[in-house]
């Protein structure tokens, strides 16, 4: 299928690894001009590196989006070669702190970092995609916003606030041609989660092979449909077609991508 996405320019924070560097890297496939945005200079240009040496078209931007300094920054690396039609807000931080742990600070620290740092984007981006009458703004959430636990509570509310100040924003962009949605992803498969599922394995009675750890850590800690974790691509390809013209009329929703973990209508 294609997605009719060539001629299109896309910025993706927090692309310089993990689930932004698959969206990045997948829109490009797709022949969009991808903009890779980080904070450390080398990991953000490897990832443009890679892209390049698979035949994408793409260009880099650092900053560091909890500050209004670092978001200017990106926006005009951003914009140099022209308005941006696809604003992929994904960059953000994750702190495993309980009620007791994390003070009032910590909360407004981690609302920065993922919320406003995601409302900094729109600002800088947004008036550029209105002057074309056409784009896609997508940010990236999670099922702890809709079905929140005991543990990083003010992580979890961070990504509640997500998914509203979206659907708020598709709101206000009504007649533009602009949406506004939300990619909800559930327990996603990295080397991080990896590494840590094989350390835990001892403590649970997992066994020793690395599928079967995965199997069994799938079904007591976050049990789906699907009985598996996901994998960074399915989130990309979620992203991928909210960007695409056969999304024209999908705007102020929340797509979940998480095997069904989250059971609501």
């Amino acid at each position: 299928m294609d997605l009719q996405l060539r001629g299109k320019r896309a910025l993706v924070t927090g692309s310089s690894a993990g689930l932004g560097e698959s969206i990045a890297q997948l829109l490009a496939a797709e022949g969009a001009a991808v903009v890779i945005h980080g904070r450390n200079i080398d990991r953000t240009n490897k990832v443009a590196d890679n892209i390049t040496s698979a035949g994408g078209s793409v260009s880099t931007a650092i900053g560091d989006l909890s500050t209004d300094e670092g978001a200017d920054a990106v926006a005009t690396a951003a914009l140099k070669d022209g308005p941006i039609d696809i604003l992929v807000n994904n960059a953000g931080v994750v702190s495993h702190q309980s009620w007791t742990d994390a003070t009032s600070q910590d909360w407004a620290n981690i609302y920065n970092a993922n919320v406003l740092s995601y409302v900094r984007m729109v600002h800088r981006i947004l008036p550029a995609m209105k002057s074309k009458g056409w784009g896609r703004i997508i940010h990236i959430g999670g099922g702890l916003g809709i079905q929140p636990i005991k543990e990083q509570p003010h992580y979890n509310a961070t990504l509640a606030a997500r998914h509203n100040l979206s659907v708020s924003l598709a709101r206000e962009l009504k007649g533009t041609g602009i949406t506004s949605n939300v990619v909800s992803p559930g327990a996603i498969m990295n080397p991080m989660v990896e590494e840590w599922l094989i350390n835990a394995a001892p403590k649970f009675g997992w066994g020793t092979d690395i599928e079967e750890i995965k199997s069994r850590a799938a079904q007591e800690f976050i049990p789906n449909d699907t009985g598996r974790f996901g994998q960074p691509e399915e989130i990309a390809g979620a992203v991928a077609y909210l960007t695409s013209r056969y999304a024209d009329y999908i705007s102020g929703a929340i797509i979940r991508v998480d095997g069904g973990t989250i059971r609501c209508l």
